[in-house]
């Protein structure tokens, strides 16, 4: 399993931020470009549990998954979530998002993502795995988030 984490400090306020994760597609599509659709197939009181269809483009390929909400945190100064899915069979990934209210105007957001591979053969393309893509969307969101602000 390989596991990359990286934290930034957005000039935006907390809810500002937390509002690009709120599961509508409209949203999503701002900090992840890729995700075509992201459609609630059954939502949960608490949101743990609650599940969504995602649909993500990669080059002229949409693939489909599941996507299960595995912890849900939104308290004033703190909110968490960690979502996981099964990538075409291959590999297990989660993503966990982390905001923390610094002031009225700034927060600490941190992303960890893992990725366990389901196959002997495709632990390879792990080893040769970066972070580009994580420093990508920190980065992402970051400009999304301050844009709007």
């Amino acid at each position: 399993m390989k596991q990359w984490t990286k934290k930034i400090e957005i000039d935006a306020p907390i809810e500002q931020v937390w509002k690009l994760f709120d599961g509508s597609s409209e949203n999503m599509r701002k900090i992840m470009p890729q995700v075509v659709e992201n459609k609630p197939i059954t939502i949960t009181d608490e949101m743990v549990g609650s599940v969504y269809i995602q649909k993500y483009k990669e080059g002229k390929r949409v693939m489909e998954y599941q996507v299960e909400t595995l912890l849900y945190q939104n308290l004033p100064n703190e909110k968490k979530m960690k979502v996981g899915f099964t990538l075409a069979n291959m590999f297990d990934i989660t993503a966990y998002y982390e905001l923390v209210k610094l002031n009225e105007h700034k927060t600490s957001f941190t992303y960890t993502t893992t990725n366990r591979p389901l196959k002997w053969f495709v632990k390879l393309f792990l080893l040769f795995a970066n972070d580009k893509v994580v420093v990508e969307f920190v980065e992402r969101v970051k400009k999304v988030a301050e844009s709007e602000n």
